[in-house]
């Protein structure tokens, strides 16, 4: 069985992306599976960067062909922010709840129609020492005072996608998957590591 190890923490991207690669036959491990591993440093400036650090990090501290990615929050009229700084948008230590504050109190004198945002994601796959795929998917949207659904993390409460007229948080997970930048970066992920990793693991049986 292909083992690949996916560089984070987050239950919620570990439970997204564990739905929408449920049909190839992975075992995919997760950064708690190696508690005595240090964590990356992500001091980059782009999603991409932040990935590929990442992925090459754990795949040499591991062994492991290392799949990571980078996703936030991008709010065209607070100039991108908070972009890279999405998870600690409001400082140590990560909190859901003070990054949408800081967020709905940063747009509080704007108007729905000029809170145009989107979400991005970056996908780096990686063996030691060795970057084997990049990918990226987006979705645009705007940003909402008052937060609306339960079924997201992060932003996606505050996140309104205007042609569903729902916010992520209230989009079912096949939704989701669907339609979000993650899902987006992740299709087009699958096939190159079924390529890439599952023709050498054959190889090697």
């Amino acid at each position: 069985m292909l083992e690949i190890l996916l560089a984070t923490h987050n239950a919620g991207k570990v439970r997204e992306i564990r739905q929408l690669a449920a049909d190839h036959d992975w075992h995919w491990h997760g950064l708690d599976d190696f508690p005595d591993v240090p964590e990356a440093v992500e001091d980059a400036d782009t999603f991409t960067e932040n990935a590929r650090l990442k992925a090459l990090h754990y795949a040499a501290a591991t062994g492991l062909p290392t799949f990571a990615d980078d996703s936030g929050l991008e709010v065209d009229c607070l100039g991108g922010a908070p972009g890279v700084r999405s998870a600690r948008y409001a400082g140590e230590p990560h909190n859901d709840a003070a990054n949408n504050r800081k967020l709905v109190a940063a747009l509080a004198e704007t108007p729905l129609e000029q809170r145009t945002a989107r979400f991005r994601c970056a996908m780096v796959l990686a063996r030691p020492n060795e970057v084997l795929s990049e990918t990226q998917g987006e979705v645009e949207g705007v940003i909402i005072d008052e937060p609306r659904g339960t079924n997201g993390f992060g932003y996606d409460p505050h996140f309104l996608i205007p042609s569903l007229g729902k916010t992520m948080a209230e989009l079912s997970a096949d939704e989701k998957n669907t339609i979000s930048h993650r899902g987006q970066a992740l299709r087009a992920m699958l096939p190159k590591i079924a390529s890439i990793l599952g023709a050498e693991n054959n190889q090697q049986m």
